[in-house]
């Protein structure tokens, strides 16, 4: 896997590599309970979000982009330096030692104000798309809290289907196989 580079473009979001100038941003939206809680994070030192932040870029197996909610840019060609324009993240982890072609996925609108405008699902939509073209990934799995409903009903609606669930840690599975591209 390559780190991200450029920006993917959609109707209401674009997607664009996480860099440091990010990283107040998302520290602040981490410091939510809740969010840690649907994203099975823990709070981090806004140090150890900037080490993170580094660790996913040099990670090649891991890919996350910021979404950026096109309607809050102030200058769409300065897509970087559109910060308030945050709306919350998209990553693929190749973390299946037994299928390099498959690969893990998950969503995060973070910003309160972009929630329920369907950004999330575009930009699920967008790195499936880019996951199969760029990154030649036959199937996406996503590990979803029971209590999160709203991302459960997203990746069903999606084509994700029920494959497991775990009890003991209160999560569905599901998966998309992707067709060849």
């Amino acid at each position: 896997m390559v780190r991200p580079v450029g920006r993917i473009q959609g109707q209401r979001v674009v997607l664009v590599p996480y860099e440091k100038e990010h990283v107040p941003c998302y520290h602040k939206w981490m410091q939510d309970p809740k969010l840690l809680e649907d994203t099975f994070s823990e709070s981090l030192s806004l140090e150890e979000q900037y080490e993170l932040q580094e660790s996913w870029n040099s990670d090649p197996h891991k890919c996350m982009f910021i979404i950026l909610e096109k309607e809050r840019m102030e200058v769409p060609e300065e897509e970087l330096s559109n910060v308030e324009a945050m709306a919350g993240d998209v990553n693929i982890f190749m973390n299946d030692m037994e299928d390099e072609k498959a690969a893990e996925i998950d969503i995060m609108i973070a910003e309160p104000r972009s929630r329920g405008k369907g950004l999330a699902k575009e930009a699920v939509q967008l790195m499936i798309k880019y996951a199969a073209q760029h990154l030649q990934i036959s199937k996406l799995r996503a590990k979803i809290s029971d209590s999160n409903s709203t991302s459960l009903h997203l990746f069903r609606s999606l084509g994700f289907q029920d494959v497991g669930h775990s009890d003991v840690f209160q999560q569905a599975t599901l998966e998309l196989v992707l067709e060849s591209q």
